[in-house]
């Protein structure tokens, strides 16, 4: 199963725009401060390999006794964590963390529940049973590198689906708490096809279950990091409904650590939606986590004209956001430069 992710984010952006007249504001410049809630950060981001967990032994495997990689990330999809309900395997998981912990490596999970291209890896009784109304809504995708396959979302919003996916966090919990360095859902971002959609969807319902979800993770995880990936929040441009701001605040409320998909640095959609928050609030949150992730090879910083270099990714994301730890996609070209 590949990483490579055509985020929804553009395709969340030009919907968002075309509701707008005119130009969407540009955000005032957030203080960047270090904060004071969570004490001083390290000069540098951790650096991490990140990976689906089936390409674990072929793409993980060759890179992992880097001295310069403190762990590895894995994206696992909830159908291959409970493949039948309320029936879970770990093992993948499990072997993955013996593997890490042998070589004195952290291991972080990604519990996948959105897809950007088929199949959808949800448990089938998610998508066939009537109580939980199709599990799943319909997405449309579109990167600022060209449009994407159709993909699927888990269907949050449905208490009888959030309700089986906390039944899931509490599981990993039960085995992992304590053993794993941290646990994170996917980005925000989502374009629900509202055609298709027999999900009864709306922004503000799925915002409010992903606050719920976050509130859930950081009461069942209390020894290991819970995080939100947060980019953007559908409906909303430059903090115009509140939700990004909120987030923060929930997540500083409740000790959950954020990050986000993609480090891009000085790229206007970004930077008129999370980037200024992370500023804000850097030194406020236990933990914040940001990913390299393989479409962020091909855009080009504007500032430069020329693709983005290890260097800038790294000194924008520890720098500006705050960066605890940064996962990188294993095709990064820097992991593969000789002497590197």
């Amino acid at each position: 199963m590949t990483t490579r992710r055509l985020s929804a984010v553009f395709g969340v952006l030009l919907a968002t725009a075309l509701a707008h007249t005119g130009l969407a504001p540009v955000a005032a410049a957030a203080p960047s401060g270090s904060g004071s809630g969570h004490g001083a950060r390290p000069a540098a981001p951790a650096q991490y390999l990140y990976s689906s967990i089936g390409d674990f032994d072929s793409e993980v495997k060759p890179l992992a006794d880097r001295p310069d990689i403190a762990g590895v990330q894995v994206v696992v999809p909830w159908k291959a964590l409970e493949p039948q309900k309320d029936q879970y395997d770990f093992s993948a998981v499990e072997e993955a963390l013996g593997y890490l912990q042998a070589r004195h490596k952290k291991l972080f999970v990604q519990v996948q529940d959105r897809f950007f291209s088929a199949p959808t890896r949800l448990p089938n009784y998610l998508l066939t049973d009537p109580v939980y109304a199709g599990g799943a809504a319909a997405t449309t995708n579109e990167s600022g590198l060209g449009p994407g396959e159709p993909g699927a979302v888990a269907a949050q919003w449905n208490p009888e689906v959030r309700g089986r996916f906390q039944r899931l966090l509490q599981a990993l919990a039960d085995r992992f708490d304590g053993r794993l360095a941290g646990v994170n859902l996917p980005e925000t971002a989502t374009q629900v096809d509202l055609g298709k959609d027999r999900s009864g969807y709306t922004d503000e319902s799925y915002f409010r279950a992903e606050l719920d979800n976050m509130a859930f993770g950081a009461k069942v995880f209390k020894r290991t990091q819970f995080i939100q990936y947060v980019n953007f929040w559908p409906g909303e441009w430059n903090n115009d409904h509140g939700y990004m701001e909120k987030t923060f605040r929930f997540a500083e409320a409740h000790g959950v650590g954020l990050g986000g998909p993609d480090v891009l640095p000085n790229r206007q959609a970004q930077m008129e939606n999370s980037y200024p928050f992370f500023e804000r609030y850097r030194g406020r949150l236990p933990m914040v986590a940001m990913a390299v992730q393989e479409p962020d090879f091909e855009y080009i910083n504007p500032a430069t004209g020329k693709p983005y270099t290890k260097e800038e990714f790294v000194d924008f994301g520890g720098r500006r956001l705050g960066a605890d730890v940064m996962f990188w996609a294993t095709a990064a070209p820097w992991l593969h430069r000789p002497g590197s």
